[in-house]
């Protein structure tokens, strides 16, 4: 009776994952939606690729990891659970070396280099309008 299937995922793959802080990795997500026609939930798949800034609780029944991206300048942070079912699979893309657990400093490292690329922009140079006669 030692084959009994408690969980609809593999626990013991995930275990093997060992993702740390400084990961670029893909999580690939189950998504249920409602059919707009016939009302019925409908499942799609969603990535989220970002850098794992942290991961708590290592690889215990309540372990979570944190992701972060930037899509259209705008820093988007997202936290999985790893052993949630809704999760389809984990893809560790590119592996970092960094010195810290807890990468929670590259936020405002991220906001400064924005501030800094916002001061080296200038204003253009006033040009004269001529009209055009268009008739």
């Amino acid at each position: 009776m030692n084959n009994i299937k408690i969980s609809l995922i593999d626990i013991d793959k995930r275990k093997k994952l060992n993702i740390r802080s400084g990961d670029t990795a893909r999580v690939t997500q189950k998504i249920i939606e409602k059919d707009k026609k016939t009302g019925k939930p409908k499942t799609r798949l969603q990535d989220f690729e970002g850098l794992c800034l942290a991961v708590k609780h290592g690889k215990e029944a309540g372990g979570t990891f944190t992701l972060r991206k930037v899509a259209s300048g705008v820093g988007v942070e997202r936290i999985f659970p790893i052993y949630s079912p809704m999760i389809e699979k984990i893809k560790i893309i590119k592996r970092s070396k960094v010195r810290r657990a807890k990468l929670y400093h590259i936020r405002d490292k991220a906001a400064k280099e924005i501030r800094r690329q916002m001061r080296n922009v200038r204003a253009l140079p006033k040009v004269e309008e001529i009209e055009l006669d268009t008739k």
